[in-house]
Parts: structure tokens; C-alpha cells; sequence
């Protein structure tokens, strides 16, 4: 089978709260479903967490779900354009604003303003939580006084456990065994271990065979782990 197609199915899953290994983040996760529904009353909410925690991903998510609602859900790129105005009940997404120049915190903070008085919401992610943030102190003061979460990465021991129940809601059976194989034979972060999950799931149904060691030595090219790192899922 050609590797190319391999890797497309590996890729196809677009971020979403149903391919995300929560974990221990179950709490921030029903916040964030709640304020893709309006269910929120704050102007902004932060979710922060360390490289590979998900904050993009679930970013990405909201913004899925709120428009599946019907909801108005954008992504805002602050660095090249700070929106005039905004919609009332309307989301607008920053991701990683402590990474921000500073001509594009002091238009944030613009923004902030304009979505509290305009009955708008804002969701930003950040690696640190806000009292750490190289932000303008005014951003800074702003962001905090909204909800602020923390992604917590999963831990080596949180992975097979994850790994599995991933599996068992896509409908397929992924014993200790070949769980341990991906585990130490493989790439371990989470967006690498997902793009492969996927794969062996698709590989498995097209194959009439179940996920087995043979199956996933089968499946698994040289370079598909390497590859599947550049997966959509748990990458930031």
C-alpha cells in the first residue's frame, strides 16, 4: 500500500473534542465545550499549558463546535489585522499571545475592549499563565481577569491508558501489547501516536483484520512515525 495514502489517513481527522486524549484535563475541556456553546459570561477565557499539552488543537476545536452551532467562530492573526468590530455573541480566537510583538499585544488589547463592550468573547492560549507572560501590564491585567485554564500534558503513565480509550471510542480494540510496541517502538508524543492510531484504525478496516503486533510491523514503514509527527492532533 502506498505510504503516501498512509499518511493521508493518518492526517484526515481534523481537530476536535472527540480526538482529543483528554486525560486529567476533563475539567478544562467542559469549560471549553461550554463556552463554544455560549455558555460563558466571560469576555475572555485563556487556556495555557506547555508545548504538546493541546492548546491548539482545542482551540481549533471551539471554534468547530461553536460554528456547528451556528454560532460566529474566527480565528484572528493579531500580528497582521485587528478586526474594527465585532459581532455581538461572536468568539474570536488568538493562539499564543505570549509570543506577541508589541504592536500586535497593544491592538489585543484594542480588541479585548472592543469584545467587552461589543458583547463579544475572545479564547487565547498561552504557554505560561498570565502573571508569567511577557505581556504589556495592561494585556496582562485584562487576560487575568478573565477564566483562565491549565493543560496538563500527559504523563508517560496517562499514555496507554489514553491510547486505549481513544481506541474504544473509534470503535476498535488495542490490547497492552501492541500499546506497549507504539510506546517503545515508536515516536511517543501524543500528535504522533494519534496520526498512527488513526492509520491503524483505517489499515485494520480495509484489511479485515484486527489491530494486532503483525498488522501495526506491516503498517509501519520505516519513516511513517517520524512522518505522523507532523499529525493535526495534541501538536501544540
Amino acid at each position: 500500500m502506498p505510504q503516501q495514502l498512509i499518511l493521508e489517513w493518518a492526517r484526515e481527522a481534523a481537530p476536535a473534542f472527540d480526538n482529543f486524549l483528554v486525560g486529567s484535563n476533563g475539567e478544562v475541556v467542559a469549560h471549553l465545550r461550554a463556552l463554544a456553546a455560549g455558555e460563558l459570561k466571560d469576555t475572555s477565557v485563556l487556556a495555557w499549558g506547555a508545548p504538546g499539552s493541546g492548546k491548539s488543537h482545542l482551540l481549533a476545536a471551539v471554534l468547530a463546535q461553536a460554528r456547528a452551532a451556528s454560532r460566529m467562530a474566527i480565528a484572528v492573526d493579531i500580528e497582521k489585522e485587528q478586526p474594527a468590530s465585532v459581532a455581538a455573541g461572536a468568539l474570536y480566537a488568538l493562539d499564543d499571545i505570549d509570543t506577541l510583538s508589541a504592536a500586535a499585544q497593544g491592538r489585543l488589547f484594542t480588541l479585548y475592549n472592543i469584545c467587552r463592550d461589543g458583547g463579544a468573547q475572545l479564547l487565547l492560549t498561552a504557554r505560561v499563565p498570565p502573571a508569567q507572560a511577557p505581556l504589556r501590564d495592561d494585556l496582562r491585567t485584562r487576560v487575568g481577569w478573565g477564566l483562565v485554564l491549565e493543560l496538563k500534558p500527559l504523563t508517560d503513565a496517562d499514555k496507554p491508558a489514553a491510547l486505549a480509550a481513544y481506541a474504544r471510542e473509534r470503535g476498535f480494540h488495542l490490547n497492552n501489547e501492541v500499546i506497549d510496541f507504539l510506546l517503545t517502538r515508536g515516536r511517543r508524543d501524543m500528535g504522533a501516536l494519534l496520526s498512527t492510531l488513526r492509520a491503524l484504525d483505517r489499515y485494520s478496516l480495509s484489511t479485515k483484520r484486527p489491530v494486532t503486533i503483525p498488522l501495526v510491523k506491516e503498517l509501519l514503514q520505516p519513516d511513517l512515525l517520524q512522518s505522523a509527527d507532523n499529525g493535526i492532533a495534541n501538536t501544540r
